[in-house]
């Protein structure tokens, strides 16, 4: 991301370079020239104003840790730019009055420039178009998966859900079988215990039969 706006403001340093350097020289030129001149600051006008909306969607997608410095940074690119804009509207009508007085009357060159500035803006709106519709394409994606995520998130609730009761009812199984056990063993231990009574009265018995036979 930091790359990709290194790029763009290295770009934009570059062409509002340019765009200084040709309005200083406006003044100095006439005729033709000044058209062409004129007409290629408005281009390059243009391109840094791209430069600057590339720019300003790349910071929106930036970490707000950095996004403030990035931020800062172009606001003053905006503002670089719009003294240039006024320094160019001064060159362009300080000294004449007008622009069309500085350019002189219209000539087949000018119309052409401005069918090729036409062409631009037109190459530049479908340019913005399609990256509006891959924009538009990637936010219905996005939101798709967003359902799907949710759909699988609600899936995974109630399997966890029925996981649960079951845990539940094992436990409550368990429970039973755990009292069912305890009881067995009460049992268990009470027939021991009635066992080895009934057999020591049967050893007494026996003992005491003998002792009474031998006494007769």
């Amino acid at each position: 991301m930091a790359s990709l706006l290194d790029s763009y403001e290295q770009q934009y340093s570059n062409v509002t370079a340019e765009i200084t350097n040709k309005i200083a020289k406006i003044a100095k030129l006439s005729g033709g020239e000044k058209r062409h001149m004129v007409t290629n600051v408005e281009k390059q006008m243009e391109e840094a104003k791209e430069l600057l909306e590339q720019m300003d969607l790349e910071v929106r997608d930036i970490p707000s840790k950095e996004r403030q410095k990035y931020a800062t940074r172009l606001k003053s690119y905006k503002t670089e730019l719009g003294k240039l804009e006024k320094d160019f509207k001064a060159k362009l009508h300080g000294a004449s009055g007008s622009r069309e007085e500085l350019l002189g009357p219209d000539d087949p060159s000018h119309s052409e420039d401005q069918r090729t500035r036409l062409l631009d803006n037109t190459e530049r709106l479908e340019r913005s178009g399609r990256k509006l519709e891959a924009g538009y394409r990637m936010a219905v994606e996005t939101e798709q998966v967003g359902a799907d995520i949710l759909e699988n998130l609600h899936q995974d609730r109630e399997k966890i859900q029925r996981s649960r009761d079951r845990l539940r009812e094992t436990d409550s199984d368990l429970g039973k079988s755990s009292r069912i056990l305890s009881a067995m063993m009460r049992r268990i231990i009470q027939n021991r215990i009635v066992l080895f009574v009934v057999i020591a009265v049967i050893i007494l018995v026996i003992a005491l039969t003998i002792y009474f036979s031998t006494r007769s």
